[in-house]
């Protein structure tokens, strides 16, 4: 029996050819824009979008300028704040998905939630689900790592194990993971933003997942495939050569 916990997925109808595409579309925007206009203000621009993208979806009424000025709103401030720690927890990602992910939510939830509940999981099954995800993370497997990223995404907003702000969670989480897995290592797409621009989609596809069965799992895979592709566009690699 494989001890591959994304084995499941692999042989799934679409899914590995939807994802070799998102892959290769992501590649070639890195490669053709970002080799030769790569920079550290890129980088900060694409946390940026995908911060605010990320708040919106949390609930937030700020715009992007509104933001990029210091105005936002409180989630957005806490969608910020994670995005200007997030790309120092890499090396912690990989070696203590637990310990990063705690960070995370501790970014997010500072001045919301009391101290003694910042990166704790909720009472009840929270805690064994926070691990199994945390598992996931750092799991050896042979499914492309944009489907490791989607599952991630997906068990973390669907378990909810933090008092506040599991989805900021769970999308700055997708990103990390998309830098760590060697996909984007410099942080230059935007998939908050390709989640924002699909978002009935988006939404309802996190519900099918919640739901637990393969068909609903299946359709986030799918959607996720879409996603990657619409976050390469999203990049500022992209929007900024329009």
């Amino acid at each position: 029996m494989s001890t591959d916990p994304f084995a499941w997925l692999i042989s799934l109808e679409g899914v590995p050819s939807g994802f070799a595409g998102a892959r290769d579309g992501i590649d070639v925007m890195l490669r053709d824009r970002g080799l030769r206009r790569t920079s550290p203000e890129l980088t900060a621009e694409s946390l940026l979008r995908g911060a605010h993208a990320s708040a919106v979806l949390e609930g937030s009424a700020s715009s992007l300028a509104q933001v990029r000025a210091g105005e936002g709103d409180e989630i957005a401030r806490d969608a910020v704040r994670v995005a200007t720690e997030l790309l120092s927890l890499l090396p912690v990602l990989r070696r203590q998905p637990l310990q990063a992910l705690a960070r995370i939510h501790t970014l997010a939830a500072r001045g919301v939630l009391p101290d003694e509940m910042l990166g704790r999981p909720r009472p009840g099954d929270s805690a064994s689900r926070l691990r199994g995800i945390a598992d996931l993370i750092t799991a050896p497997t042979q499914a492309p790592a944009l489907a490791v990223a989607a599952v991630v995404h997906a068990e973390l907003v669907t378990a909810a194990p933090f008092g506040s702000h599991n989805g900021i969670v769970a999308r700055a989480t997708e990103r990390l993971l998309l830098a760590a897995k060697g996909v984007d290592e410099k942080s230059l797409v935007v998939p908050e933003a390709a989640h924002l621009a699909l978002r009935p989609a988006y939404e309802s596809n996190l519900r099918g997942w919640a739901d637990g069965g393969p068909a609903g799992m299946h359709s986030w895979l799918l959607y996720a495939t879409e996603a990657y592709s619409a976050a390469a566009e999203a990049s500022p690699l992209v929007r900024d050569a329009e």
